[in-house]
């Protein structure tokens, strides 16, 4: 009996000596544990945010650029051009503004009929530049250059 004893007695000590020594080791692990699901989490959230900065200035750069290409068709839509000065369409509304400025620049004979330019009563060719610019927000803009010509009656 004193065999059964004295192991029951060395179980006890030994069992308790063991709990003893690793209170606490598991909150450790637990505490280092979550530092480094907290870390990948902010990590996460730093790249999701800019992420999503990222499309919204890529949205508004697209948004400048319709505004600019809108700027042209409004200018070359109006076909009110004149070789006195420079005709200035502007738009606004809004965030969003855009404009657009119509130069001439020459006038030569069309390249398609030059028999038809001889002589009075002929016809020129009338160079054009329109210059566009588009804004969005956060400052995104873009800025266009579209030329044509517009076939008319010859300059005397």
């Amino acid at each position: 009996m004193k065999n059964t004893t004295q192991r029951t007695w060395q179980i006890a000590t030994h069992g308790a000596g063991l709990r003893h020594s690793q209170r606490g080791a598991t909150l450790i692990v637990g505490l280092v544990l979550l530092l480094v699901l907290t870390v990948l989490g902010v990590s996460g959230m730093n790249t999701a945010t800019m992420e999503i900065n990222m499309a919204a200035n890529m949205q508004f750069q697209q948004d400048a650029f319709q505004m600019a290409e809108d700027a042209i068709d409004i200018a070359l839509g109006t076909t009110n051009y004149s070789t006195d000065a420079p005709r200035f369409v502007p738009w606004q509304g809004g965030d969003f503004d855009r404009y657009a400025v119509t130069n001439y620049l020459y006038a030569a004979p069309p390249a398609f009929g030059r028999a038809f330019s001889a002589g009075a009563g002929g016809f020129d060719a009338f160079y054009f530049d329109t210059q566009a610019v588009g804004r969005g927000p956060r400052n995104a803009s873009s800025q266009h250059v579209q030329s044509f010509f517009v076939v008319g009656k010859a300059l005397e």
